[in-house]
């Protein structure tokens, strides 16, 4: 627990994201096969998995020295395991089930692994890490039988399995307290990048689904109603709170609690939103000319929603407060759901822009007048 200065994105973790990259894009993918409730379950339980793998790569990345051979060498070996993972994403309800299960499996042991030399160097507490390591076993174990069973079992058991593994550092909060001294500019920074991740594929969806067609004046709206409504979301959570939520967490007496409910826990329903929305981007794309069928059209508006939500709440987290607003235009993107029953797809986009525009104008000028004291502040 010695270490906690300050440090960069090591060029491995970078290579590490990309593997995720491809990760996430599946998971758009195998959604997008069946936009029903049944695959919206399927898809977040997957996803549920590979973000839980990458963000317990960020905590042990954050306490291990970047320049060390043993995490390296180990942080290449989980890559190329997650990257078969996501080759397997698609069928890990079918005939993938094992190989996504133990290809996974191998990549949380390898982070308890990890943790255990961090602990070694005196970076990491060997108390906190005992805690959820159990939680880890118990959760793979299930994810690895579910994976033998018929469908029915294999949902049920994976749905512990993720259940388990999310409860471990619950289950162990006082240890959890002492596990590391946290890089908090490592820490935010790695979030925000898989932000950035997630809207990326986004916009990747929105291109690829958009190639091959005829391109027409309402193709070329919804592909830049979509992109406008992507730029929105990154406006929203780079524009202030991000930095500010990372200021406010380096003071804080509870760093990993705060980081842990912020950013491991939170920011997991906004990837999930993301991904909804950049799915029903795909079939919006695929549609131009036909009504948005009501699947796609809550994928778009109610992804839209979560992601606002998960803000709110991660905003809540670490900078106290409600913001309104944003409960307000997460109602309006579900009421133009409700009402949308018939409209093409670039008048549910172009609603849809309009109220994620507003809010962003309404939050940077209401914001403005607080930069402007803080600054007056301190200057004097």
């Amino acid at each position: 627990m010695k270490r906690g200065a300050e440090r960069s994105v090591s060029p491995v973790e970078l290579l590490w994201d990309l593997v995720f990259v491809f990760a996430i894009t599946q998971v758009g993918t195998l959604l997008s096969r069946e936009l029903t409730w049944q695959g919206f379950g399927r898809s977040m339980l997957v996803l549920a998995f590979v973000w839980w793998a990458w963000s317990a790569f960020v905590w042990v990345a954050n306490a291990e020295d970047a320049e060390s051979p043993v995490f390296l060498l180990t942080l290449l070996a989980a890559l190329v395991l997650i990257f078969i993972s996501g080759l397997a994403i698609p069928h890990a309800f079918g005939e993938r089930a094992t190989l996504f299960a133990l290809t996974y499996a191998g990549v949380r042991f390898m982070h308890l692994g990890l943790y255990a030399h961090s602990a070694r160097q005196g970076h990491a507490s060997w108390e906190a890490i005992a805690g959820f390591s159990l939680t880890v076993t118990v959760g793979m174990i299930l994810l690895v039988a579910g994976s033998l069973l018929a469908l029915s079992w294999q949902i049920a058991l994976w749905a512990i399995a993720a259940v388990i593994d999310y409860a471990g550092p619950l289950l162990t909060r006082r240890r959890l307290r002492g596990l590391q001294a946290v890089a908090v500019a490592h820490i935010a920074d790695r979030y925000g990048a898989f932000i950035i991740i997630c809207l990326g594929e986004s916009m990747g969806a929105i291109g690829l689904s958009a190639t091959g067609e005829p391109v027409t004046t309402v193709l070329v709206a919804t592909v830049a109603l979509g992109l406008l409504i992507t730029i929105g979301l990154w406006w929203t959570y780079f524009g202030r709170t991000a930095g500010a939520a990372a200021a406010r967490l380096r003071d804080h007496v509870e760093p990993v609690i705060a980081a842990s409910d912020a950013y491991a826990y939170i920011h997991v329903a906004l990837v999930a939103g993301i991904i909804i929305f950049a799915t029903g981007m795909r079939h919006a794309c695929l549609n131009v000319d036909s009504p948005l069928a009501a699947s796609a059209r809550l994928a778009i508006s109610g992804g839209l929603a979560l992601y606002l939500v998960g803000h709110l709440a991660f905003a809540a987290r670490l900078l106290g407060g409600v913001r309104y607003e944003k409960l307000a235009a997460a109602a309006a993107l579900l009421v133009i759901y409700g009402i949308g029953d018939g409209w093409q797809a670039w008048v549910v986009l172009a609603c849809d822009a309009a109220v994620i525009a507003l809010l962003c104008a309404w939050e940077t000028i209401a914001d403005t007048p607080r930069r402007v004291v803080a600054g007056s502040t301190g200057r004097a």
